[in-house]
């Protein structure tokens, strides 16, 4: 290769380079070679600094043309040299040289730096959670093998040695993300949240998540609530959906509860503010409404449902009817 290269930088400096560029890549990939040492030897041998960004595994990687590493949080400029690491993704490496056409060089340099990445990346990072559902499977199964769990966490882009959480919805598909990061409705979907845990506990946060979707609501007037519910701060509520059978015949107080909504379009959205709220001037502000209305609003519905929602003992009735009626819903 030497040979071929020194023959053809007689004929062609940007050729013999090239060939250089290729023997120097396939050196690193061989001996297996880190992302920063590819992302190095791209700076290096273009001379100017170049940067890996895949936000998907959440890898970043910038290097200065003296082999400093030096990352950064702004954006690159569109008008650098790029290259995606794979024929249908968006740019990932970058050299950053502004203002000059990119040389054949700089192409080779992108080329086989991010095809080595790629390779280094699905071996070493995986994917993001959730890009493998049997993978996420794995890890959220207590009768899998530890090195099974551990192998999918990996694959999956987790730390193994840090805490994950479950998430669960109702389309059944779990999730699993960082302890740390945030944690959003699913596609618009209701959320369960399991406890933060080591990865080879998370077949008890996928427990606890589940458990935290029965009490999670549509967030509408006919099943007003939270849409995401943490199963940590449930504390001892959590009990009922041992006792509360999904699909089993609603208790009284549910079916009273159900039987008054039916009469009062508003009743169900007013009585969550009242229970989800300090006071009842508080409770007025959340249903949107003057505290007289409130006021006449909670007499007819205790009308309706035979018992007092303003005082203490009334308002756990209640807060256990609304509770109860959505760990019967099916």
């Amino acid at each position: 290769m030497k040979e071929l290269a020194g023959r053809l930088t007689a004929l062609d400096p940007d050729a013999g380079a090239a060939v250089r560029v290729i023997a120097y890549f396939d050196r690193l990939a061989e001996a297996r070679a880190g992302v920063e040492a590819l992302v190095r030897g791209a700076a290096v041998l273009a001379g100017v600094p170049a940067r890996l960004v895949d936000a998907e595994r959440r890898v970043r990687v910038r290097v200065e043309a003296d082999g400093t590493r030096r990352d950064s949080d702004l954006p690159p400029d569109p008008e650098w040299p790029s290259a995606a690491l794979t024929a249908e993704g968006a740019p990932a490496l970058w050299l950053e040289r502004a203002g000059a056409a990119p040389s054949v060089v700089d192409a080779v340099i992108l080329e086989r730096a991010a095809g080595a990445a790629r390779l280094v990346l699905d071996r070493t990072r995986g994917r993001a959670p959730l890009d493998d559902p049997a993978l996420v499977e794995t890890l959220l199964d207590a009768t899998a093998g530890e090195p099974a769990r551990l192998h999918a966490a990996r694959r999956l882009g987790l730390d193994p040695l840090a805490a994950a959480r479950a998430l669960a919805t109702p389309s059944g598909r779990p999730r699993v993300i960082a302890a740390e990061g945030p944690v959003t409705e699913a596609a618009g979907l209701r959320t369960g949240v399991g406890s933060a845990v080591p990865v080879l506990d998370l077949p008890r946060s996928w427990a606890a998540a589940r458990t935290a979707l029965r009490f999670t609501a549509e967030g509408t007037a006919q099943d007003p609530g939270p849409r995401v519910v943490y199963a940590d701060e449930l504390g001892g509520i959590a009990l009922l959906a041992d006792v509360v059978l999904p699909g089993a015949e609603p208790p009284p107080d549910v079916q009273t509860l159900e039987a008054a909504a039916a009469d009062a379009p508003w009743l169900l959205t007013t009585l969550y503010a009242v229970v989800a709220t300090a006071s009842l001037r508080a409770a007025a502000a959340e249903a949107n409404v003057h505290h007289s209305t409130l006021q006449d609003r909670l007499t007819h519905a205790e009308h309706l449902l035979g018992w007092p929602v303003r005082t203490p003992q009334g308002r756990l009735r209640l807060h256990l009817a609304l509770t109860t009626r959505r760990l019967t819903r099916s």
